[in-house]
């Protein structure tokens, strides 16, 4: 490598000594031809050249002149020449007389001529300037040149100084090579001449083409290098390098910052318009004394873009909460509420909804309607001049809200101060409001399937600055998504009345009178919708009565239409006098026929999931029969106040037994018990489990053994209504009465017509004990029929009860056969048959009961003004009975 330097040394030194050869005779040429010119244009600009060209023998006066120049000069040749060409003095040996080998067409136009050219004395480096007069017309030409034998004998004298200079450098330049090489490899990296060219080049480029400045200035503070970049940003000029910083006329604060070089991160500083984010680091990282290196980036754009960026991240974080707290509910005003809430202070600082009175109670609004009740604000002061909650608000024609309406697009009032239509609602309440501060608005309409329900109005303080066109899209977006919300709300309002109301019409009302117990009651409905829990009280023959609760599962109408099927299923297989677990097995067949049924329908809803608890109290036994299919059994407050749950077999859900027999539980009730029967949504919900719900129960119930049975629900729901009930609620207590034993009166009547006569004496002698002897003839004539019929058909043993209730009078007649009499029309020609129509034209209604050891034929009398009396012709109605048969002829 070494060797190749060398060769390349002596290559370069060869070269060099022809090149400064070759330069020497380029500056002798060079120099030459300044002297030339030089002469030629100091001659030329002589005082008293015109005057001598002009004079009579220009010869005689110029050439002595011309001679002299050329001694002093050194000039092979001086000579001055007319317009034609021909030298009127000359130095060269061939003299005045001469004409010249130059082209004199420039000359003549004025213009300055210099070339090599081939005269007398041979070939020559020469200068021609034109002789002007003041008016610069050109009287003659002033000629000087050098030949080019002594500019080569200038060049050979230097040739001897030029060798050695050679040698020496060569010399030199090879002791030297060894160490540029061993320092350039250390350098360089062992790269070679192209590849530091393309680095540089590549280097050279993206400084140049990088959109970030990039500066470097030297420890005085003097800018060295700036790219194009940092001169646009800056607007520095083009001799702003090798300048201080403190002479650019940059704002201060940069200034100062790059004349204190210390580091700085991203700081931004001011430059004209612009914001500029700068870094600042030191060229030399150990920290010596060292210039600077200084990137500039353009952060205006993106800090524009960025703010708007985070605005519209803002108004869409806005929107999603909108989606997330809007409609949590299905509540009109609850939901109304929530767009005034999520609206302030993000999007308006005041915020006021205005719905048609229709949508409130769940109906749709007439078209075009502008009268609304405001029903929700938000960010509203105490001395707000606002409409507060609550007012009905008639829109006048001229202001934007009924703009809104018409148009069902928003409508914006930038600057309330200017708004007239809006103003002339109410002249002095929007003086009141402009006074506020309240200066901008923008009013949506809430429509939602085409109908407008209402109005959102977004409101601003001066403080926050007024709406914008832009906010236009941003609030129809918000008012969309809150009016599809109150829409669901007022949908969910109108079914919920509804059901609400079939609910109540298949609930009862008032409870009917009877004497065997004191009955109160509460219902609850879900917080969500109806359901199907229900409850009942009953009266049954013999001053019994059935107490039942229910519940079918789910909600809505179909849980309250399912629940009243049921409760008239009950209500008729009362009627029948079953026992409670054979109507729990009726109900469960006619459960499980209806759900077969359903099965096929579109809809497909049954009635799987219903359960129910029926109980039968006698007052004159005090014995209560309880039968439960998956209910949850009673609760019992004994009359020295404490309470148990009564241990009552439970079978399963309604429609679910599949044929099973339903199990029924006796329990005898001492008077004044209270027997609380209930449904699940009681004791049971998502944050209380059951077991916990019957404790909280039986501490409601405990104790205060007077308390009456409302009390005593006024005291359970305090106690355990939760706040916002998730299912219905139904609760039912009943205090147990027993019938006084001066009330009823019993006979065993033997196997002996004979017998019939004795139980009319002693019947018509209690009637009379009891004051009731006016239908003493009525009693007896039921009671002759029913016991005939008992002796005649019936089997031992035989039993006639009466009961005096306190508007009725019951007749009982129990045997041990479980055949039933029916009523029918007797021919004309039957000799029977007549009895039980007797019976029930006496009796205000009658019916049969089984028991398990026989039947119970019954009859019921009221004991009011249209009871049947003594004075009855009874002949009168065998004759019409006759008279309403068939007859033949």
């Amino acid at each position: 490598m070494f060797v190749l330097q060398v060769v390349v040394v002596l290559l370069l030194a060869i070269g060099a000594v022809v090149m400064l050869v070759l330069a020497a005779q380029r500056a002798s040429t060079r120099e030459a031809d300044n002297r030339s010119f030089a002469v030629a244009q100091s001659f030329a600009s002589s005082p008293g050249l015109v005057e001598a060209l002009k004079s009579p023998d220009p010869t005689a006066v110029l050439q002595p002149r011309v001679e002299e120049a050329g001694k002093r000069s050194n000039m092979d040749f001086v000579g001055v020449m007319n317009r034609d060409g021909i030298y009127y003095a000359l130095t060269s040996p061939n003299g005045p007389g001469t004409r010249t080998t130059a082209d004199m067409a420039p000359l003549l136009a004025g213009r300055t001529v210099r070339d090599q050219g081939v005269g007398s004395l041979g070939p020559a480096i020469r200068a021609y300037v034109p002789v002007k007069e003041p008016d610069g017309s050109v009287v003659g030409v002033v000629g000087a040149g050098v030949t080019i034998k002594h500019v080569g004998d200038r060049v050979a004298e230097q040739l001897p100084a030029v060798l050695g200079g050679t040698v020496g450098a060569v010399a030199v330049t090879m002791g030297g090579a060894g160490l540029l090489s061993r320092r350039l490899l250390r350098q360089t990296r062992g790269l070679g001449p192209a590849e530091i060219t393309r680095m540089y080049e590549h280097h050279d480029a993206v400084l140049h083409s990088v959109k970030e400045g990039v500066l470097v200035l030297d420890e005085d503070g003097r800018l060295l290098l700036a790219n194009d970049e940092a001169q646009r940003l800056l607007d520095l000029s083009e001799d702003a390098e090798r300048r201080l910083v403190s002479d650019l006329g940059l704002d201060p604060r940069m200034a100062e910052l790059l004349i204190s070089q210390r580091m700085a991160t991203d700081e931004v500083h001011l430059a004209g318009d612009r914001l500029l984010a700068v870094n600042v680091r030191p060229t030399v990282p150990s920290g010596e004394p060292a210039g600077i290196a200084v990137t500039l980036r353009d952060t205006t754009e993106l800090r524009a873009l960025a703010g708007k960026a985070e605005a519209a991240r803002d108004r869409l974080k806005l929107l999603y909460d909108a989606g997330v707290r809007i409609g949590t509910t299905l509540d009109v005003v609850r939901t109304a509420e929530e767009l005034a809430k999520v609206a302030t202070p993000r999007f308006a600082d005041v915020v006021t909804v205005e719905l048609a009175e229709p949508v409130l109670h769940g109906e749709e609004p007439a078209e075009g309607n502008t009268e609304m009740r405001r029903t929700a604000a938000s960010g509203v002061r105490q001395d707000s001049p606002l409409y507060p909650v609550g007012e009905l608000i008639r829109f006048a024609p001229s202001t934007p809200m009924v703009a809104s309406v018409a148009s069902g697009h928003p409508v914006l009032e930038a600057d309330l101060r200017t708004a007239d239509g809006w103003q002339a609602q109410d002249p002095e309440q929007a003086r009141r409001v402009l006074d506020h501060g309240i200066h901008s608005l923008i009013t949506v309409p809430l429509q939602a399937r085409g109908v407008v329900l209402g109005l959102a109005n977004f409101w601003r303080l001066e403080s926050t600055g007024p709406f914008e066109e832009e906010d236009l899209s941003f609030a129809e977006e918000l008012a969309a998504r809150a009016a599809l919300a109150i829409d669901n709300a007022r949908r969910y309002t109108r079914e919920h009345a509804l059901a609400i109301t079939l609910q109540r019409s298949l609930l009862p009302h008032d409870l009917p009178e009877q004497t065997a117990l004191e009955v109160a009651h509460r219902y609850q409905p879900a917080q969500a919708g109806v359901g199907g829990d229900w409850f009942d009280v009953i009266p049954l023959p013999g001053t019994r009565v059935a107490l039942v609760v229910g519940d079918v599962v789910g909600h809505g109408l179909h849980a309250a239409a399912t629940m009243g099927r049921l409760r008239t299923a009950v209500h008729n297989f009362s009627a029948l006098d079953l026992a409670p677990d054979e109507l729990l097995a009726r109900l469960d067949e006619l459960v499980a026929h209806l759900d077969t049924d359903q099965a096929t329908e579109e809809d497909g809803q049954g009635i799987t999931g219903a359960t129910c608890l029926y109980a039968i109290y006698d007052p004159v036994s005090g014995m209560c029969t309880i039968a439960r299919a998956g209910h949850l059994g009673p609760a019992l407050v004994h009359p020295d106040g404490t309470v148990t749950y009564p241990d009552t077999p439970v079978s399963p859900p309604l429609g679910l037994g599949g044929g099973l027999p339903f199990e029924a539980a006796a329990l005898e009730l001492p008077e004044g018990s209270r027997l609380t029967l209930f449904t699940d949504g009681l004791i049971e919900n998502r944050h209380r489990d059951i077991d916990t719900g019957l404790d909280l129960l039986r501490t409601a119930l405990t104790g205060h053994p007077d308390r009456t049975p409302e009390a005593t629900c006024q005291a359970v729901f305090d106690a355990l209504l939760p706040e916002r009930p998730t299912d219905d609620i139904a609760l039912l207590v009943a205090r147990t009465h027993l019938l006084d034993p001066g009330q009823f009166a019993d006979w065993d009547v033997p196997d002996d017509p004979a017998a019939v006569s004795r139980v009319r004496a002693d019947v018509t002698q209690r009637l009379e004990a009891w004051g009731l002897a006016e239908i003493g003839f009525a009693t007896e004539l039921i009671l002759s029929e029913l016991v005939t019929n008992a002796i005649r058909y019936g089997a031992e043993p035989i039993h006639v009860r009466l009961l005096h209730d306190r508007n009725r009078l019951i007749c009982e007649v129990a045997d041990g056969s479980s055949t039933s009499p029916h009523l029918r029309r007797a021919k004309n020609t039957d000799e029977g048959g007549r009895g039980l129509f007797l019976v029930a034209q006496f009796a205000q209604r009658w019916g049969t009961r089984y028991t398990p050891r026989g039947k119970i034929i019954w009859t019921e009398q009221a004991l009011h003004d249209g009871a049947t009396e003594p004075g009855t012709d009874l002949t009168d109605i065998l004759l019409d009975q006759w008279d309403e048969s068939p007859r033949t002829r």
